[in-house]
């Protein structure tokens, strides 16, 4: 009994660590975002990967830019889509992720936060606590392409003037 006790424990920590290195595997493999470059570890609870079914792989910050590589990848088909979870940062599936749609926090490359979470009840303490509405994947992507020209907009505009500020910090130290 104490034999089999001791190999159920082993076998759980063996699936709980080969779980955390799978959820470290990904920002391995895809350090940055394919589109703007983020560090997809510092946004590790808004990032998202793909495994196409040729077998390539993207990594992306955001499920804004998840939303241009879609666009501009038709020809290839998801064979999995995964998600960071907001409070958890591991990666779900984001058919079975409970999504949030809008709320207090800001998003990530974009003005209207689409969030996932593992269970309902932390989608529902999020909104219950920051606001924002209960969506599935397909109502979060759909609201993303939605609001695709403003936030490219808006992050135009915030680049421009990170980079006017760089320059005259650098010709204040000329």
């Amino acid at each position: 009994m104490k034999g089999t006790l001791l190999v159920m424990i082993a076998t759980a920590l063996l699936l709980v660590f080969a779980g955390m290195a799978l959820a470290e595997s990904d920002m391995q493999k895809v350090p940055s975002c394919t589109y703007c470059g983020m560090d997809r570890t510092r946004f590790a609870h808004s990032r998202m990967f793909v495994t196409f079914d040729d077998g390539t792989i993207v990594g992306t910050c955001s499920i804004h830019c998840l939303a241009i590589d879609l666009a501009t990848s038709i020809d290839k088909t998801p064979e999995s889509i995964q998600v960071g979870d907001f409070n958890h940062k591991n990666l779900i599936d984001v058919e079975n992720a409970f999504w949030v749609i809008g709320g207090d926090k800001s998003g990530v490359m974009t003005r209207q936060a689409k969030w996932a979470f593992a269970t309902k009840d932390e989608a529902e303490n999020f909104i219950a606590e920051s606001g924002g509405k209960l969506a599935t994947f397909d109502e979060a992507m759909q609201a993303t392409y939605v609001s695709m020209y403003a936030d490219v907009k808006m992050l135009r505009e915030k680049r421009k003037k990170m980079r006017m500020k760089m320059q005259t910090k650098g010709a204040a130290h000329q």
